[in-house]
């Protein structure tokens, strides 16, 4: 099994070369560095994927905490399917299901799924439909830090919302120490960082915290971040260049994005040992998620409160947000063929790899099964 992982993890860094195609994303900076020559991955999987009719160009905008995963896919999808040409900007969830909303785009990516007003507003672009989440892309969100002379940070809820609200301010607290006899902890200020832009990122981070320190966190939550205080930044990229750039620094961030020298929280969440984020926390927690969606959604709810050993419990899912019913005639069967590369073995296959998550198996299936009657 090791060597099978040790395989797949080879072939995954060869498909994330980035190539000049790539340039057309308007979020550049969220690659994370990783590299190869992008050959054995891309040509296994130009073998295999089913292109179909797709051609023409295919936009698409929203979650930046997928565009790494994305671009993997991008680079596999358009090297076998040489007709098609995929943009997807990454701008934030927001901005995908507002784009998506208006008919900008084919699909929209987000880490939330949408709200019933949104719901609404989709009918106006799908034609005889509406808006429908296809879970796509499962991911810890890291609390990432820069902290000099700190390897090993533990932090349970009520201390990291704290932290994010203001009410623990310098990194010698004795909230901190409590948890990590340990360590030396400097006397430094502590120095938070959130999205300044409405993101999903956000809405699942927050939402962790008022699930399991809603005493501290007394706020509703959302995808715009609404305590006081703190440093912000744009996309999971901006977030992650701030606290490699300050000393004292904290953010929470898709774990693909904690790269470059910074350290990531280990989670106590009550079970036998804290948890640091990883791919197979990630899956352990959402494989706890219930399917809420109706109809043709597949909207999950994430048990956040999670105790589960090895679960990692600040997860997000990531919705290919689509029409279930009146797509663009001309872009549908691009959409249809690269969801459906996304959605299989290969496409799932690839995530581990790059510190993101597969969906568990039971519910990926409904998935495809949902994109083979999109019309």
């Amino acid at each position: 099994m090791k060597l099978q992982r040790m395989n797949r993890r080879a072939l995954t860094l060869g498909a994330l070369a980035v190539s000049g195609a790539l340039a057309l994303t308007a979020c550049g900076s969220d690659d994370t560095g990783s590299s190869g020559n992008g050959t054995s991955s891309a040509t296994a999987a130009a073998g295999s994927i089913k292109c179909d009719d797709a051609k023409g160009q295919l936009l698409a905008d929203g979650s930046s905490a997928q565009k790494n995963a994305i671009d993997a896919w991008v680079k596999n999808f358009t090297q076998a399917c040489n007709g098609v040409q995929v943009n997807y900007k990454g701008s934030g969830s927001g901005a995908g299901v507002t784009a998506f909303t208006q008919g900008q785009v084919a699909f929209a990516g987000s880490d939330s799924a949408l709200k019933p007003d949104e719901i609404t507003a989709s009918q106006k672009v799908c034609s005889g439909g509406q808006g429908i989440d296809l879970p796509m892309v499962g991911g810890p969100i890291a609390v990432a830090y820069n902290l000099s002379g700190v390897d090993n940070l533990v932090l349970d809820a009520p201390t990291i919302a704290k932290i994010f609200n203001g009410k623990i301010t310098n990194w010698n607290d004795k909230a901190i120490a409590a948890l990590n006899p340990d360590a030396q902890l400097p006397d430094l200020k502590i120095q938070p960082y959130h999205r300044s832009d409405e993101s999903g990122t956000t809405d699942n981070f927050t939402k962790y915290l008022i699930a399991t320190a809603k005493s501290e966190w007394p706020y509703e939550g959302g995808k715009a971040w609404q305590a006081k205080g703190g440093q912000s930044a744009s996309g999971s990229s901006g977030v992650a260049q701030g606290v490699k750039q300050t000393n004292g620094a904290i953010g929470y961030m898709e774990l693909s994005y904690a790269k470059d020298g910074l350290g990531t929280v280990a989670i106590d969440t009550g079970a036998a040992s804290p948890v640091k984020a990883s791919s197979d926390g990630a899956t352990k927690a959402i494989a706890d998620a219930q399917v809420v969606g109706t109809g043709q959604d597949l909207a999950l709810k994430i048990n956040y409160a999670t105790k589960a050993e090895g679960a990692y419990p600040i997860t997000l899912v990531t919705y290919e947000i689509v029409c279930d019913k009146g797509n663009k005639s001309d872009t549908l069967p691009a959409t249809k063929a690269f969801l459906r590369y996304i959605a299989g073995e290969e496409g799932q296959g690839i995530l581990s790899g790059i510190d993101y998550a597969p969906i568990p198996d039971a519910i990926i299936s409904k998935v495809r099964t949902t994109i083979e009657g999109l019309s």
